[in-house]
Parts: C-alpha cells; structure tokens; sequence
C-alpha cells in the first residue's frame, strides 16, 4: 500500500466481514455478500475508474464483485494468485487442491486457531517448507496477528465459501483489462487452477507466470509484483 502511496495513488483496503477490524457478525460469510459489501463501500465513498487487485479468496470477491455489480467504477482487475475461475479439485478441474485439504485446514482452524496460524505461512502459504527459502519470523508473525484479529465464525465459513464456487460466469463478464499473477511454485492454489483457466474466460487478460514464486509471493516477492501492477496500472 505504501509502494502505490509513493507513486500517487489513493490505496485503499477493507477487511471483509468477519475479518480483521470490520464486525464479527453472525451470517453472510459468503462471496455474494462479500462481494455486495465490496460494493456498498464503492458506492459509499463514490470510487470511480477503480483498479482492484484481489489475491486468492480476495480474487474471487473481485470477480463475484464484477458478476453482480458490473464494470461501470472499474478501470482494470489483477488477480493474484487467485482461487478464480475454481480451487477445488473436481472432474473439470483435475489440477485443483482436493476436497480434503480444505477439510483438514477447517478442523485444524476449529481446533486451535492460533496453532494453525503459525504452522501456515510457516509452510505451504510462503513456501518456507521448501528447501533454499529462509523462512523470516516478521513475516510469519504478522500473518499470524491479522489472523488472531478477525473473527473464528467467520474464518471458518470463509474456506467453505470459497472453495466450492466456481467463478466461470463472472469472469465471463469482465470486458476490462485483467492482469492474472501467478507462481508456479504455490502450494495453496494451484498455478494450473488459476491463472492459465481464468485468462481463457475474460476478455482482455494477460498471464504473467513467476518461476518459484509462492502463494504469498505479493509479500516475499514484493518487489517484482509491485513495479509489475504498477506497470499494468499506467499501461
């Protein structure tokens, strides 16, 4: 956010429901409403020729958020390795992560949270399982804080929320420019899932493929995805 500060732009970020400082509320935590509070704030401050980049499940708002609400305030889209057009492994998507996985991320959430919240991007989410990569405690630590400030119900409906639905049709919808990121090397979302399926669905994309880049790449390879949205942004 800082990085697009410097360069002139107004950043904006919301936490969605149930999610860092927004309300802990009881129901909803799905992506259509999701993606209708995406819209309400859009409205609220009157936001227009937006640029809106959404990573993994925040991918997937973004483009519920295009299916539901159209492209009338939106300049241009990136996705970043984004659950989008679907994460879930299934006939149609045999490169998908398996229903399973989802599964035991939910009931290691539901068992003890804060646990949970270490061992992630202490692994698979960064690639800090894999040898070569230095693991860095700053890094870890922050994920670990943002997720301790939202709310269990929430969180825990999120992942089944996102993992069953499929983003075909909204994506089919976006005429405007999209930029879809992705690393070959992410354990969350498969690069295989998303970016090479979503760019065949919108109308005007472009895949930029990273070798090695993990899941959290937009924070451990900041400085590569940073001065590439901004090139996409000014192009």
């Amino acid at each position: 956010m800082l990085f697009f500060l410097g360069e002139g732009f107004r950043v904006i970020a919301h936490d969605r429901r149930g999610h860092g400082r927004s309300e802990q509320v009881g129901g909803g935590n799905d992506m259509d409403h999701y993606a209708d509070d995406l819209a309400a704030l859009v409205a609220h401050l009157d936001l227009r020729d937006v640029v809106h980049v959404g990573h993994s499940a925040g991918g997937g708002e973004v483009a519920r958020y295009l299916g539901r609400h159209g492209e009338s305030r939106v300049a241009k889209v990136a996705l970043i390795a984004a659950v989008t057009p679907s994460v879930l492994q299934t006939g149609a998507n045999p490169a998908g992560t398996p229903l399973a996985v989802f599964q035991s991320l939910q009931a290691q959430l539901a068992a003890n949270r804060s646990d949970f919240y270490r061992a992630l991007p202490s692994g698979p989410f960064y690639n800090f399982d894999q040898p070569g990569v230095e693991p860095s405690e700053a890094v870890i630590a922050n994920w670990w804080r943002r997720g301790m400030m939202g709310g269990a119900k929430g969180q825990y409906e999120c992942v089944n929320a996102f993992i069953r639905e499929d983003y075909s049709d909204d994506l089919r919808k976006v005429t405007v420019p999209v930029l879809l990121m992705n690393g070959d090397a992410d354990q969350i979302v498969p690069h295989a899932s998303s970016g090479p399926r979503a760019v065949d669905l919108v109308k005007n994309g472009t895949l930029k493929t990273y070798a090695g880049f993990p899941h959290g790449m937009p924070t451990t390879q900041a400085e590569t995805i940073n001065a590439d949205l901004l090139a996409f942004i000014r192009s």
